[in-house]
């Protein structure tokens, strides 16, 4: 809480004496008092949204961005393949590019070894410099283009790790990312099982991918509240939502619920937000990840927030345990249209943006060979 301004020279000769001496007593007396008289409302209202969104919330920086990580100082920070190309375009980061592609090149096999070594590589750049900015942990991503071969995922997830050890970070500050298919949720139970290293799955839409995630004890999930809106939008006669009534805050209040209500040990990081209004009605989610553009309005913003969701308040939810096999899992989470369609559809994306930067990978690669 800010102390408020120094005294300047007319308060303190407000403070003297008839017979010049000034009263100490009487001045810290108005100082104490004055701060006490604050109404905790009035309080409120001098803290920003963001503020009191960190008192129930741990909040997540969704960017590759350092200098944003900076000025809004969360817990932790998220990155994928997106983000990673959009910063791996910027003038700041260049050294880290250049840096991994000489790592590429340097560990030889085929040219497609090469750029798949730069590429993992620099993802673990970006990791290595965002944990330099958060006293928390950073997501890193495995390849979309992995999302149905298990083995894969597992066998990349643990070279991102022996990357990050290598420069001397353990695995405890690291978050694999994984898409949360059948075979990405399996990997997950695999390497939290095996080798003790957390996971966060991504591009979560259904119910059924939330309840599968904690049968298999990952450490995270982050489902998509923002892509949600974005589907029902566009496929349904309405437009406009109050965050209370937004089917992605619906989404994840409901995982969260049924998380808390029967004690399971995976917690839940909401993303992929629109608007701010979506983020405050969240307040009480395990964690946040939020971009820059919202985090800026959230710190502008002065109106009061309440905790929404509480681990009391999932108790006495309408919840029924449900178990889910593989075919379980398939019909249950086809049966939800929207799901199937925003997963699929994120899958592509990522992978799209990956081979993009592969590309420029590539082309670099090629150059810095030439002399060029």
């Amino acid at each position: 809480m800010s102390r408020g301004p120094a005294p300047t020279q007319a308060r303190i000769r407000r403070s003297v004496s008839a017979d010049g001496r000034v009263s100490l007593c009487a001045a810290i007396k108005a100082r104490v008092f004055g701060i006490m008289s604050v109404s905790p409302d009035k309080r409120r209202k001098m803290e920003s949204a963001l503020e009191q969104i960190k008192k129930y919330t741990v909040v997540v920086a969704d960017t590759g961005d350092f200098n944003a990580i900076e000025e809004y100082k969360p817990q932790d920070a998220t990155t994928n393949p997106s983000l990673i190309l959009a910063a791996a375009k910027m003038s700041t980061y260049q050294p880290l590019v250049e840096q991994a592609i000489k790592y590429g090149i340097a560990n030889g096999g085929s040219e497609k070894e090469q750029v798949t070594n730069a590429m993992d590589k620099l993802f673990v750049n970006f990791g290595l410099e965002i944990l330099k900015k958060v006293p928390g942990r950073v997501s890193t991503e495995v390849d979309a283009r992995l999302s149905f071969d298990k083995e894969a995922m597992v066998s990349r997830a643990r070279r991102l790790i022996s990357l990050y050890e290598e420069a001397g970070v353990s695995k405890e500050r690291i978050l694999i990312k994984l898409s949360s298919t059948w075979e990405g949720i399996q990997a997950g139970r695999e390497l939290e099982e095996k080798d003790g290293i957390h996971c966060n799955m991504t591009l979560l839409f259904s119910f059924a991918q939330a309840v599968a995630c904690a049968e298999a004890r990952v450490t995270l999930i982050s489902p998509f509240v923002g892509r949600i809106l974005d589907w029902y939008k566009e496929n349904t006669d309405r437009k406009n939502y109050e965050p209370h009534e937004d089917p992605g805050v619906q989404s994840v209040t409901k995982i969260y619920n049924y998380y808390k209500k029967f004690s399971y040990t995976t917690v839940v990081m909401g993303a992929s937000f629109r608007n701010t209004g979506e983020v405050k009605a969240l307040a009480g989610c395990d964690l946040l990840t939020i971009s820059p553009g919202l985090l800026g309005e959230l710190s502008q913003d002065h109106s009061a927030v309440t905790c929404s969701l509480t681990p009391q308040g999932a108790k006495e939810c309408d919840l029924e345990k449900v178990h889910l096999d593989e075919k379980s899992f398939r019909w249950l989470h086809n049966e939800d249209r929207m799901a199937v369609e925003k997963l699929s559809d994120g899958i592509r994306k990522f992978a799209a943006d990956a081979i993009k930067l592969e590309a420029m990978i590539k082309e670099r690669m090629f150059n810095v060979k030439n002399g060029q």
